[in-house]
């Protein structure tokens, strides 16, 4: 029966096939890896069986969503509610009534956007959940876009106005379009994915071409990033696994660029 086949080490599904594809170009680059057991695939419905998404509401306006138990690189998703709508940053693979019903609940979704392609997982299935919205991707990762949709907007450029105070800002590094959300509401909220990446501690971020790999970045390549958030106003940072700067967020990025180029420069 054809599916669309979910790599079960990165969680991004691909495109419909009567079976698994032979390959995920995602996990073969050297940003993921493939697992010590060898390519797995699994589907949709398969997900369903075993696990469930978990909403948590973090601030005013910003709930979390992850998947438990976790599943592919856990990735974790926010619903953005806003007065003109809401966004859905980031996305999960496991899609399932229960959760479309619950998102329902809190207003539904007026567009998605995803921070790179270790989190596209299934933002194909999110979208045509609340109607085939739109996909808000950078084009300088068009080709890593495995499953090819209608509702995917390709923009370009360095930022790309949204609606309810919402942008995205292309920081490159980590994949070339690689993109942050920015909220102007109130003091200013940073949704970043995974670059910058929040330490264990809470006390610091950091920033890495591969996490799995241990690949660092140069010193130019973190100035670059860090450019692309300089203009921006955040005291919140929302970040990758649940890790989030709940205040102070701009100067802890400052001041984590200056101790991670003492460190590589020496």
């Amino acid at each position: 029966m054809a599916e669309h086949w979910v790599c079960a080490t990165c969680g991004v599904q691909h495109g419909v096939s009567a079976s698994p594809p032979a390959r995920c170009a995602i996990c073969e680059d050297e940003r993921q890896y493939v697992g010590l057991a060898g390519q797995a695939w699994t589907s949709a419905a398969a997900l369903r069986e075993k696990h469930r998404n978990v909403f948590h509401e973090v601030a005013p306006g910003v709930w979390s969503i992850h998947t438990e138990p976790a599943f592919g690189i856990g990735q974790r998703a926010y619903l953005i509610q806003t007065g003109e709508g809401n966004l859905l940053w980031d996305s999960l693979t496991l899609t399932d009534g229960e959760s479309l019903q619950r998102v329902r609940e809190l207003g539904g979704v007026r567009a998605i956007a995803v921070s790179h392609p270790h989190y596209y997982s299934a933002m194909v299935d999110w979208s045509d959940g609340f109607g085939g919205v739109p996909i808000y991707l950078h084009e300088d990762d068009r080709e890593w876009a495995v499953r090819v949709y209608s509702a995917i907007h390709w923009w370009s450029g360095e930022e790309r106005e949204l609606f309810g105070g919402l942008g995205l800002v292309r920081s490159g590094g980590h994949f070339a379009g690689y993109q942050v959300a920015h909220w102007a509401a109130g003091d200013g909220v940073l949704f970043a994915g995974d670059q910058p990446q929040v330490c264990m501690d809470g006390r610091w971020v950091t920033f890495m071409y591969s996490y799995p790999n241990w690949i660092p970045f140069s010193a130019a390549q973190v100035r670059r990033i860090t450019g692309s958030l300089a203009g921006l106003r955040f005291e919140r940072m929302y970040g990758a696994f649940g890790r989030n700067l709940l205040s102070d967020a701009k100067a802890i990025v400052a001041r984590s660029e200056e101790r991670y180029l003492r460190a590589i420069e020496g």
